[in-house]
């Protein structure tokens, strides 16, 4: 993995803002902006290290995949801080289509060996950073380097996804919500990209939003500003927050109601009390790093995450020589924490970077590259491209790669 200097595209910002990507800049309080998407730069994998990150990815989404159902099974979800009451329904979706999520790795090894990526954690709920990872960063491929590849199926494999998942949908038709605000939000456009994948598997979308959507007493369903029946529902909103609210509270005492993408029991996943779990089933694995709900216990250098935490909000970095907090903006901890052991991220350049390796429909399907200037990726945190030094594949050849995964 090599970061390499470049020069941006002219007028590049409007480029990937005609493309659909309406944040390519975040702004600070006092009104001036830095770059959120970044091609000053871009990192350079071998195929060999691509295969190692498809490897680990796959294994440890399989593992998240069990130890999900352990928690549900048998575990305490007072520990995750969610309802005892909502384990019925939760366990009850286990077995409903699950569409993406997005592991976060760090990769420090000097060497790329495969025991040097290690699990941060896995956004299995509501992971965005989606439209740079699929589109933009392949628009910048071909533009920059269009006899490259890239490991970016993103795009081709949220269609099949949609196609494969169509007969066990209620009717062709899918709402997708997401939380109010304005155009530019990323949620929105994420939600808008996917009802676009949707539609191309022939799926009729309708877009709301989360407080447009209604109850309807009578019918014991969900319903739309129209008074349509909501059968399949996207919702790009956090379910650990949905089960505390009256929305959860008829989907746990309706289940058959609606179906939901992300299905509930992603909640489990996208929790940082899933890290603990994953430790205590698979202890001493070299892509796990310790992690407990108690007390750091033996760790000297530590995370320490909010449970249903975002953005870095309130994380506290603890090690012999200093301590780091990150300040408070939606999530202080009180749901309860995990300490997680620490490891420093990789350093190019002074760029800390995180990798984030996508899986859909559960298979991995590509990665999206995100560097800070300090120990945690934050919302202020930038996107920059990648390519892989080898030749870009025919149609032909990808088409019979996806068939053959």
């Amino acid at each position: 993995m090599e970061r390499i200097g470049i020069d941006p595209r002219p007028d590049f910002r409007h480029l990937v803002e005609a493309q659909g990507m309406l944040y390519s800049a975040t702004k600070l309080d006092d009104g001036s902006e830095v770059p959120y998407w970044y091609e000053n730069a871009y990192y350079r994998f071998t195929l060999a290290e691509i295969d190692r990150l498809e490897e680990v990815t796959r294994e440890l989404h399989e593992m998240c995949v069990a130890a999900a159902r352990h928690v549900l099974d048998r575990g305490d979800l007072r520990a995750f801080s969610l309802p005892e009451e909502a384990r019925g329904y939760l366990r009850a979706t286990l077995d409903q289509p699950s569409l993406y999520g997005r592991f976060d790795f760090a990769w420090g090894g000097e060497n790329g060996d495969i025991a040097d990526v290690k699990m941060l954690e896995y956004n299995a709920d509501t992971p965005t950073t989606l439209i740079e990872a699929s589109m933009i960063q392949w628009y910048w491929l071909r533009d920059r380097f269009p006899h490259r590849d890239q490991w970016n199926s993103l795009h081709e494999r949220l269609v099949r996804a949609w196609q494969r998942m169509r007969p066990q949908l209620r009717s062709d038709i899918v709402h997708f919500a997401h939380v109010g605000g304005t155009d530019f939000d990323e949620e929105w456009l994420t939600s808008s990209y996917l009802r676009d994948t949707a539609a191309e598997a022939g799926l009729t979308t309708i877009g709301l939003e989360v407080a447009d959507i209604g109850w309807h007493d009578g019918a014991l369903r969900f319903v739309d500003l129209d008074e349509r029946v909501v059968d399949t529902m996207f919702v790009l909103y956090p379910w650990e927050d949905m089960l505390s609210e009256p929305f959860g509270a008829h989907v746990v005492e309706h289940p058959d109601a609606c179906t939901f993408l992300e299905p509930a029991w992603k909640v489990v996943l996208s929790n940082k009390a899933i890290l603990a779990t994953l430790w205590e089933l698979y202890p001493g694995h070299p892509n796990l790093l310790p992690a407990y709900l108690d007390s750091p216990r033996d760790l000297t250098s530590y995370v320490a995450k909010p449970l249903h935490g975002r953005e870095g909000d309130s994380v506290r970095i603890v090690t012999p020589e200093a301590e780091y907090v990150h300040p408070t903006v939606d999530y202080d901890g009180s749901e309860g924490w995990c300490f997680q052991q620490y490891v420093p991220l990789p350093d190019l350049d002074g760029n800390q970077v995180v990798l984030g390796s996508w899986i859909v429909d559960g298979k991995p399907a590509g990665l999206g590259i995100r560097e800070s200037d300090g120990p945690v990726t934050d919302f202020y945190a930038r996107f920059v491209p990648h390519i892989v030094d080898t030749p870009a594949p025919s149609d032909e050849e990808k088409a019979r790669w996806l068939e053959e995964d």
